[in-house]
């Protein structure tokens, strides 16, 4: 059996992904194409979607969620930093558009040249162990490698090019960035790489069990630590194991490690790379994503929206789902499509890829594995997360070709060559058989 993947379809990142397959094998259902629903951690259907897989008969792409807003805009080929404009085209939304439908080159909207997306990286190590993480470089997992690549499908699926990319000097962060620009078919692009847009500085809480820590401490003092403006977490003594001062990254710059930050220490040092990096290549009109880490993004975002430092403490972050920005000749968040902030924070204008309702599933998700003592389980782990993990590598194959001749299989080449607008994962990868 073969599987193709329609890259049409945004949806939400290790939570739940809707995929339309084309099932290709040796039985008289050949060619036979499919919708399921994949589902992990939150909802647990993977049951379901094996079984859809069993059945000759076709069933419609369900549970599409109208919030995932189609954001683009053509691309002059000639000058891919060249933005025209064209009529708005919502593969999701937009009933009258068939799935399948070729597209042309496609930025995040065709209203404004100033776009922006915003990725959180993949889960590594120390999320999947609950553990306090700043400028520790701890690893991805299988499941962050895995989280990494269905964001990139997702961003290919809603059709955004990039100019450039952004990134911190952390391994799970950089990791996430080449995964994703993998599945896009854009390694080409320049990547920027600095410690500004490094995560916060937790001081000496680094390393330690953050449920364990809200039992000692109490859930308000570890929500204050981790997510208020000014209030940093206890210093990081210089004896601490963990500390950046031993690692040869940073050994030309030790006068710059902070033994501890607050919010407010994290946006003063990212508001330099914002000021001096990323605004000016946004306003020259390139499309720029930003590969980070929650409280380095969260301090972005703040001034980006202008929210307050008594809300602040409100806005929380998932892990490896696409939020994407048009904004204005100021740089300033142009709204929504339905003129709302989104549903999942009630706080931003922009467009969350996997749509909100998945999105408020992950935060609901990710608060009980912090704050709720009562639940003993480790939620990023366990029976349901394996099935998910194993689905998931199923459905989206292998890792495209690096050698002689992937650009066949890149991004461009899909949107200039494609007649159904589906993309075979892996190329022919055999994944099962019939």
């Amino acid at each position: 059996m073969f599987l193709k993947l329609a890259s049409s379809v945004s949806s939400p990142a290790f939570y739940s992904q809707t995929y339309r397959i084309s099932i290709i094998s040796s039985t008289a259902h050949r060619g036979t194409s499919r919708s399921f629903h994949v589902s992990g951690v939150i909802n647990s259907s993977i049951s379901d979607a094996a079984s859809l897989l069993s059945q000759s008969s076709t069933h419609e792409l369900s549970n599409i969620n109208n919030n995932s807003t189609s954001l683009h805009a053509n691309k002059n080929i000639s000058n891919p930093n060249t933005t025209t404009t064209t009529n708005n085209f919502n593969p999701i939304a937009n009933s009258s558009t068939p799935l399948g439908t070729t597209r042309t080159f496609t930025s995040i909207n065709c209203n404004t040249p100033y776009n922006l997306c915003f990725l959180r990286h993949g889960q590594s190590t120390w999320n999947r162990d609950n553990r306090f993480i700043g400028w520790t470089d701890t690893p991805l997992t299988e499941d962050g490698v895995l989280e990494a690549r269905v964001a990139g499908r997702m961003l290919r699926a809603s059709g955004m090019l990039f100019d450039e990319a952004h990134t911190s000097l952390l391994r799970r962060s950089i990791r996430t960035m080449n995964l994703v620009l993998m599945e896009m078919g854009q390694e080409y692009i320049p990547v920027y790489k600095h410690w500004r847009l490094n995560e916060r500085s937790y001081g000496d809480l680094v390393g330690l069990n953050k449920k364990e820590v809200v039992k000692q401490y109490g859930a308000d003092q570890v929500k204050r630590w981790r997510r208020s403006y000014d209030e940093p977490p206890p210093p990081m003594r210089d004896d601490h194991e963990h500390h950046p001062m031993r690692d040869p990254r940073y050994r030309l710059m030790l006068d710059e490690i902070p033994s501890s930050e607050s919010l407010k220490c994290t946006r003063a040092r990212t508001k330099i790379y914002w000021d001096d990096v990323i605004a000016p290549s946004l306003r020259s009109g390139k499309t720029v994503m930003i590969v980070g880490h929650e409280n380095n993004l969260r301090s972005i975002i703040m001034r980006l929206e202008g929210i307050s430092p008594e809300d602040i403490i409100n806005l929380n972050l998932p892990r490896a789902v696409p939020l994407a920005y048009r904004l204005n000749k100021d740089l300033k968040p142009i709204p929504r499509s339905d003129g709302k902030l989104d549903e999942a924070t009630g706080m931003l204008r922009g467009t969350w890829l996997g749509g909100d309702e998945a999105v408020q599933e992950i935060l609901d998700r990710d608060n009980k594995q912090v704050y709720d003592t009562s639940i003993e389980q480790n939620l990023e782990q366990g029976s349901e997360r394996e099935k998910w993990r194993r689905w998931t590598e199923m459905a989206i194959g292998q890792p495209e070709d690096q050698s002689f001749g992937a650009h066949s299989r890149s991004h461009i080449y899909r949107n200039l060559n494609s007649v159904s607008g589906e993309a075979v994962v892996g190329q022919g990868t055999k994944v099962g058989s019939a």
